[in-house]
C-alpha cells in the first residue's frame, strides 16, 4: 500500500499518518497571504535549493520514462527555428545569429580573439565524449588530450594554433561516431573553408547526433521500460508524495467529483452531451448497499478529463504529465464531432450515391478539415464557409455522375442544416457527441476490439480517425490506473468511509 502521507489535525491527533485527507478549502486571508508573498517576489529570480534541484531531476526522469511507455513513437526531434513563428523561437533564432556574428567579429580582429572559441572547443569536447560507450576509455582519454584547453589556449597565446589540423581531428572523430544516416552532413562540413560557419556547421551535426543516441538509447531500454515501468512510475511518484505530502490534493478532489457523478441517480428525461457533464456516463443503482467499484469511478473520472472542458480547473496530479496529450484528444474528438455532423447531413442529401466514392468522401473530409481549424473561435464562419464549398462538391459530384442535382430548395436547405451544426445544441451535433462518448465508454469497459466490431451508426466514415484515438486513450488510460492503482483505491475507501466518520458518527452521503 503506497504511503499517503496526512497531517493530523488538533481534532484528531490520533488519526494515521498513512491516512488520506480530503483537502480543505483555504481561507480567504490564506489566499490574500499568498497572493501578496507571490506578488512581492514575482520580480525576483528564483533560487532553487539543491532539495528542489534534485526534485526537478526526479520529475524530469519520471516524465521521460512516462514519454516513453505511453507514446510508442516517442523520439527527439530536431529544433528548426526557421518553421516556426512563435516570439520565443524568433527571439532564440535572434539571439543565436548574434552570437555567431560576435564569433565572427572576435575571429576577424588582428590578431584574433580565440576566447569564444576555446569556449565553443570545450563544449565539442564534452559532446564528443558523452557520445562514447562505456567501454572506450583509450578513446576518451585521446579527445581529452587533444583538445585540452589549456594547452589549446597556450598555442593561441603564442600563435601556434592549427586551426586545419584541428578541424580535420574533430571532423575525423564526427565521421568515426555519427550514425550512418549522418555520413553525408559530416562530410558536406569538410567543404566549408569560412572558420564560423564551420563551428556553426559542427554543433548542428553533433545536435542531430545527440539526437540520433538519445533515440537509439530509448528504442534499446524500451523493453526494459515496459517490464519494470509500472513499478518505476510507482516508486518515482512515493518519492516525490514522501516531500510534498499534498501531492495528491488535486488527485482526491477529481476522484471526489466522479464518484459523486457515479452515484448521482440518472434524470428522468433526457440530456444533450453539452448539459450532461456532471451527469455519470456509467449508470449505478443508488439502492445497491455497496459503494461503485475502483474501476467505475476511475472510468467516469478518465472520461471526465478528455471529454470536459477543464478551463483552469487544477489536473489531478497523477494526470499532470498526461495533460497536454489528453487536451490534444479533446481537441481532436471535437474535430471529429463537427466532421462526423458535415457527411452526415451531405450524405443525407445525396442518397448516399456519392459516399460510396472513398474518393468523394475523403474530398469532403479534407475540406471540412481545412475550413473548420478556427471553428473553436470562430464556428459561424467555418460553417459558412464550409456549407458553401460542401454544397458545391454535392452539385458537382452529382452532375459528374449524370445523376439530377439538387433544387433550389433542396440546396438551400443542405446549406442551413451545415450552418446550424454551429450551435451547441444543434440535434445532429449532439447526436454525434453522445455516439462519440458511447464508444469511448465501450473501448474502456469491453476493449477495442470488441468496440470495434459494433461501431456506433453515423460515426462510420470517421472510423479510422475515431479508433486511432479510442486506441490511444485506452492505452493511456490502462496505464495509469495500473501504475496508480493502490493511491486510488485508498482515495475512494475514504471518500466512501472518511477515516473520522466513526468518532463523528455521521455517514457519507452519496
Amino acid at each position: 500500500m503506497p504511503k499517503t502521507k496526512k497531517t493530523p489535525s488538533k481534532n484528531d491527533s490520533s488519526e494515521s499518518e498513512n491516512e488520506i485527507q480530503k483537502p480543505k478549502a483555504p481561507s480567504k486571508n490564506h489566499k490574500d497571504d499568498t497572493d501578496s508573498a507571490g506578488s512581492s517576489s514575482a520580480s525576483q529570480p528564483v533560487d532553487l535549493s539543491p532539495e528542489d534541484r534534485k526534485s526537478v531531476n526526479e520529475v524530469s526522469k519520471l516524465n521521460i520514462s512516462h514519454e516513453s511507455m505511453v507514446n510508442q513513437d516517442a523520439v527527439e526531434k530536431e529544433n528548426d527555428f526557421s518553421e516556426s513563428s512563435s516570439l520565443e523561437s524568433n527571439f532564440v533564432e535572434t539571439m543565436y545569429n548574434a552570437f555567431w556574428d560576435h564569433l565572427k567579429d572576435q575571429l576577424s580582429k588582428t590578431p584574433p580573439d580565440f576566447s569564444c572559441a576555446l569556449e565553443l572547443i570545450s563544449n565539442i569536447r564534452q559532446i564528443l565524449v558523452s557520445l562514447l560507450l562505456p567501454r572506450q576509455n583509450r578513446l576518451q582519454n585521446e579527445i581529452e588530450k587533444a583538445l585540452d584547453i589549456n594547452l589549446l589556449k597556450q598555442e593561441t597565446e603564442h600563435g601556434a594554433l592549427n586551426v586545419p589540423h584541428l578541424s580535420n581531428y574533430i571532423l575525423n572523430l564526427m565521421a568515426l561516431l555519427c550514425a550512418p544516416v549522418r555520413d553525408e552532413a559530416v562530410q558536406n562540413l569538410e567543404s566549408i573553408k569560412d572558420p564560423v560557419e564551420l563551428l556553426r556547421g559542427i554543433f548542428h551535426v553533433l545536435g542531430l547526433m545527440k539526437m540520433d543516441m538519445m533515440n537509439y538509447t530509448i528504442k534499446n531500454i524500451r523493453p526494459y521500460l515496459q517490464e519494470h515501468s509500472i513499478q518505476y512510475e510507482r516508486a518515482k511518484f512515493q518519492e516525490l508524495l514522501d516531500k510534498q505530502p499534498n501531492l495528491l490534493d488535486c488527485t482526491i478532489k477529481w476522484m471526489t467529483r466522479a464518484a459523486t457523478e457515479v452515484t448521482k441517480p440518472l434524470p428522468s428525461t433526457s440530456v444533450s452531451p453539452s448539459s450532461s457533464f456532471g451527469i455519470s456516463l456509467f449508470p449505478f443503482s443508488t439502492t445497491d448497499p455497496d459503494p461503485p467499484s475502483l474501476t467505475t469511478v476511475l472510468y467516469q473520472g478518465y472520461l471526465n478529463l478528455v471529454l470536459r472542458d477543464h478551463g483552469n480547473e487544477e489536473f489531478p496530479e497523477t494526470m499532470l504529465m498526461d495533460k497536454a496529450r489528453l487536451q490534444a484528444m479533446r481537441s481532436k474528438l471535437h474535430h471529429l464531432t463537427i466532421l462526423a455532423s458535415v457527411l452526415l447531413v451531405a450524405r443525407s442529401f445525396c442518397c448516399g450515391v456519392l459516399f460510396s466514392s472513398p474518393e468523394f468522401v475523403e474530398k469532403l473530409k479534407s475540406i471540412t478539415t481545412d475550413l473548420t481549424k478556427e471553428f473553436s473561435s470562430k464556428p459561424e464562419e467555418s460553417m459558412l464557409s464550409v456549407s458553401d464549398q460542401i454544397s458545391q462538391e454535392i452539385q458537382q459530384g452529382l452532375k459528374d455522375t449524370g445523376l439530377t442535382v439538387l433544387s433550389s430548395e433542396n440546396r438551400a436547405s443542405l446549406v442551413g442544416q451545415l450552418r446550424n451544426i454551429a450551435k451547441k445544441e444543434n440535434c445532429i451535433r449532439t447526436i454525434i457527441e453522445q455516439r462519440i462518448h458511447l464508444f469511448l465508454k465501450c473501448c474502456l469497459i469491453h476493449g477495442m476490439r470488441e468496440s470495434l466490431l459494433d461501431f456506433p451508426g453515423g460515426l462510420l466514415f470517421i472510423e479510422p480517425e475515431l479508433a486511432q484515438l479510442g486506441w490511444k486513450f485506452v492505452n493511456l488510460m490502462h496505464h495509469n490506473q495500473h501504475v496508480f492503482s493502490p493511491y486510488y483505491a485508498e482515495i475512494l475507501k475514504n471518500i466512501f468511509s472518511p477515516p473520522n466518520a466513526e468518532k463523528n458518527e455521521e455517514k457519507p452521503i452519496w
